[in-house]
C-alpha cells in the first residue's frame, strides 16, 4: 500500500511537472520573446530548461554520480544511448540542443516540449530534411551554443555501444568546435530496467521508473577530442572508441567491487 501511494504521488507531481513545461513552453518562452533582447531571452529560456529538468530529476530520484569537466559553450557532445532518462541526466547540467529522431514529434505533450525546448529532430532517410537539419546544426553550433547528439541512432541495453553515425559530426567538423565524448551507465535495478528499447511505450516505462527508489547513473564527460585535419569517419570512430573504453572499465570495476562484497559476505 506504501509504495502504491509513493507512485501516485510521484504520478501527480510528474502531471504538475508537464503542467508547468506547457505553461513555460508556450507562455513563459513567448513572453522573454517580447520583453527581452535576444541573448538576455536565450539565458533566461536556458534557466528555465534546465530548471525544469532539475525538478523532473529529482522527482525520478535520479542518483548520479558525474566525473570531468563540462563543456564549454558552443560545444557538439557525443552520447551513447539507454534511455529517455539520458535527456535528464545531462540536460540538467546544461543548456544545450539535443538531437532525436522525429518520431518523438508523436508524443504527446513530450513531442510539443521538446520542439519548444529547441530539439534539433530528425527524419532519417529523407536527404532533404537531413540537409537542413545539417543546416541547422550549423546555425545553432556558430551561434554558440551546445549541440548533445547520439549517433548510435537508437538505445541499447548499455553494455555496448553502437557504430556511429559519421554523418552527424560534420556541423562539428565545418564550424570547428569543440567535440566531447560523454559516457553514462546505469546501475543498480535500473541497469536492467532503464533501457529504452524495442517496442516500449513512454508511459509504461515512466511508471516502471517512478517505481524505483533511486535511479543509479554514472555520467563522464570526457576530454575534448582532438579533430584537427580529421574526417569525419576518424572522429566518429575515436568517439566511439573512448566512451566504450569508460564503459568497458566501469564495468569491470563494478563487478570487482560486487565480489569482493560477496566474498567479505561469505566470510562473515
Amino acid at each position: 500500500m506504501k509504495l502504491k501511494l509513493r507512485l501516485l504521488y510521484k504520478l501527480v507531481l510528474i502531471v504538475l511537472l508537464f503542467s508547468y513545461g506547457l505553461i513555460i513552453a508556450g507562455v513563459l518562452f513567448s513572453l522573454l520573446k517580447l520583453l527581452c533582447s535576444a541573448n538576455n531571452a536565450k539565458n533566461k529560456r536556458n534557466t528555465l530548461k534546465t530548471h525544469w529538468l532539475k525538478i523532473f530529476s529529482g522527482i525520478m530520484n535520479l542518483d548520479i554520480v558525474l566525473e570531468g569537466e563540462l563543456p564549454h559553450p558552443g560545444t557538439f557532445l557525443v552520447c551513447n544511448h539507454i534511455s529517455w532518462l539520458d535527456i535528464i541526466v545531462i540536460g540538467q547540467y546544461l543548456p544545450a540542443h539535443f538531437v532525436a529522431k522525429s518520431d518523438i514529434l508523436s508524443w504527446p505533450i513530450i513531442g510539443y516540449l521538446s520542439r519548444q525546448g529547441g530539439t534539433i529532430f530528425i527524419r532519417r532517410g529523407d536527404k532533404k530534411h537531413i540537409k537542413a537539419t545539417t543546416e541547422q546544426m550549423l546555425w545553432i553550433l556558430k551561434q554558440n551554443n551546445n549541440i548533445i547528439a547520439f549517433p548510435e541512432g537508437t538505445t541499447t541495453q548499455g553494455d555496448d555501444v553502437l557504430s556511429f553515425h559519421a554523418s552527424l559530426f560534420q556541423p562539428a567538423l565545418l564550424t570547428k568546435s569543440a567535440i566531447q565524448p560523454v559516457a553514462l551507465q546505469y546501475y543498480g535495478l535500473a541497469k536492467q530496467q532503464a533501457p529504452f528499447v524495442g517496442d516500449d511505450d513512454f508511459l509504461p516505462h515512466l511508471i516502471k521508473m517512478l517505481s524505483l527508489d533511486k535511479i543509479e547513473v554514472h555520467v563522464s564527460f570526457l576530454p575534448v577530442i582532438n579533430s584537427s585535419g580529421s574526417n569525419r569517419q576518424s572522429v566518429s570512430i575515436e568517439a566511439r572508441e573512448l566512451i566504450l573504453k569508460v564503459i568497458e572499465n566501469n564495468l569491470l570495476v563494478n563487478k570487482l567491487n560486487q565480489q569482493r562484497v560477496k566474498s567479505a559476505f561469505s566470510q562473515k
